[in-house]
């Protein structure tokens, strides 16, 4: 036996991945030395106990958990959001915001092959085409203009499309942003499992891998070595690259957040069906957190505060604030993964590649909503769900391009009326 395969056989066989090596005689000689380091740079003893602990069911307790205080903007003054907007005013004219753009992922649901946020509408009346980094990139500009600044742009990509990306923005000329103020940093992977638990193949020599989560921003940011590009920056917009609507220079949001004296804020809306599996903002053991409504009882579910509001109706939509200190902070904290059942094309046992209809994959995500419990003096902001939560995730559902487009019309119409 080759001896390179001596050294890693006895790892595959105790975690019974040896699988991997199927197909280990048809490969070329540099395809085998490639798969080798693939799986020599593999911790097989953190996949399986990721593997293994996934399987056991989180339990919160109900006493444990209890509702969130928030701001809502159909509550706020007129005074307080005058205040607010001044301060947020004064903080982006001074040029102490960065926003950072979460766009790791393709656009497969969108039935689009390449990274998506070069996925592109069509905007009526004159037929325009306009990306989803395009539709960002103008906010961006319109804020730079109003508050006579240059908002640095970070964009989070991931391996499978890094490359592409970064090609759109020559091709397009950065949409006219300063270059020098647009830095692109890759997110890390993880490697996918079958639900034996087994390593997937991308190819009969490839182990595959996927993005692992927003929750890998704080790492890879600081493995990119950006922090030196942060000199002037206090505060830090973090946000999702699909959701066409969201203010993401909000003067307001960052003046509320930096009048409480925050090191942590977001962004969230209402959510109309209380009986829906989406998951709500919370206080678990007095910590910020995001927690799945099965561990509210029904009198938790409905209950409302003081002023008739529901207290546990506030859904995440990605859009957070994060101090400069508290970001960076973030890079050194252990960020726990969590299981989704995926679909995954993959490598059957005769070496063909197998298209799929159905889940059939664990992939594990770090989800940035886990660094909250870290930070006291948490903001929380219900914002207008008609004004700035349009996400575009697939094209059946309620988060499609048609419905994401006839909310942005409604909401540039207003605009102009309101002139």
């Amino acid at each position: 036996m080759d001896e390179k395969l001596k050294e890693i056989s006895p790892i595959l066989e105790k975690y019974e991945q040896s699988h991997l090596l199927n197909f280990y005689d048809d490969l070329t000689e540099k395809q085998k030395e490639n798969l080798i380091e693939q799986i020599k740079e593999t911790n097989f003893s953190f996949i399986n106990k990721l593997y293994v602990n996934s399987f056991k069911n989180k339990v919160i307790e109900k006493n444990r958990i209890k509702p969130i205080d928030y701001y809502s903007i159909f509550d706020l003054s007129q005074q307080e959001k005058e205040e607010y907007i001044n301060l947020g005013k004064s903080i982006i004219a001074n040029g102490k915001l960065a926003v950072i753009t979460l766009a790791g992922g393709m656009g497969s649901r969108l039935g689009f092959k390449g990274p998506k946020g070069t996925y592109e509408l069509q905007l009526p009346p004159d037929e325009k085409r306009k990306s989803l980094f395009e539709f960002i990139c103008d906010k961006l500009k319109y804020a730079n203009e109003k508050y006579n600044s240059c908002i640095p742009w970070y964009i989070m990509t991931s391996p499978s499309n890094d490359k592409k990306t970064k090609e759109y923005f020559e091709l397009h000329n950065y949409f006219d942003y300063p270059k020098e103020k647009v830095h692109f940093f890759k997110q890390h992977t993880i490697h996918i499992l079958d639900i034996n638990g087994k390593v997937m193949l991308d190819n009969i020599g490839k182990l595959k891998r996927d993005s692992n989560g927003n929750g890998d921003i704080f790492k890879a940011f600081k493995e990119a070595e950006l922090e030196e590009t942060l000199e002037n920056i206090e505060w830090i917009s973090v946000c999702g690259v699909d959701n066409i609507l969201l203010e993401v220079v909000d003067p307001l949001f960052v003046g509320l957040s930096a009048h409480n004296k925050s090191k942590v804020a977001s962004k969230s809306v209402s959510k109309k069906d209380l009986e829906t599996k989406t998951w709500v903002f919370a206080k678990v053991d007095g910590k910020t957190d995001i927690i799945n409504p099965v561990f509210l009882t029904d009198g938790m579910r409905y209950s409302k505060n003081k002023n008739g509001k529901y207290q546990y109706n506030q859904i995440n939509i990605l859009a957070h604030l994060f101090s400069k200190d508290a970001f960076l902070k973030c890079s050194e904290l252990e960020i726990p993964y969590h299981r989704a059942f995926k679909k995954t094309d993959y490598i059957n046992e005769e070496g063909m590649k197998m298209v799929v209809r159905e889940p059939n994959s664990f992939k594990f995500e770090k989800f940035i909503f886990d660094v909250f419990q870290y930070f006291d003096n948490f903001t929380l902001l219900e914002v207008d769900e008609s004004q700035e939560f349009a996400p575009i995730k697939a094209f059946t559902g309620m988060a499609t391009p048609e419905r994401a487009l006839e909310m942005y019309e409604k909401k540039m119409k207003k605009s102009q009326n309101k002139k």
